[in-house]
């Protein structure tokens, strides 16, 4: 069992990058400061490019979870603005 909970989920699966950060850009500004995303994305680009603008927006990464069919779950916590 996590030891965090979800405060949203937001599944970018049939998205394409840039678009892909945008939208866990506009899901984080929606949510407070401390509380987490959930966010279900493609391998690949978005793997890759996501966690680190997601850390360089000063967010923190709690975990990138392969689900081994060819997406990862990506845990954020919001920072404080």
């Amino acid at each position: 069992m996590p030891d965090f909970a979800i405060d949203e989920t937001l599944d970018i699966t049939d998205v394409v990058c840039p678009v892909t950060f945008v939208k866990v850009k506009i899901a984080l500004e929606e949510l407070d400061s401390g509380q987490t995303l959930s966010v279900r994305m493609n391998d690949g680009e978005p793997a890759q490019n996501v966690p680190r603008s997601v850390k360089d927006e000063g967010h923190r990464i709690l975990k990138l979870i392969d689900n081994h069919d060819g997406t990862y779950d990506l845990i954020v916590q919001k920072s404080g603005d």
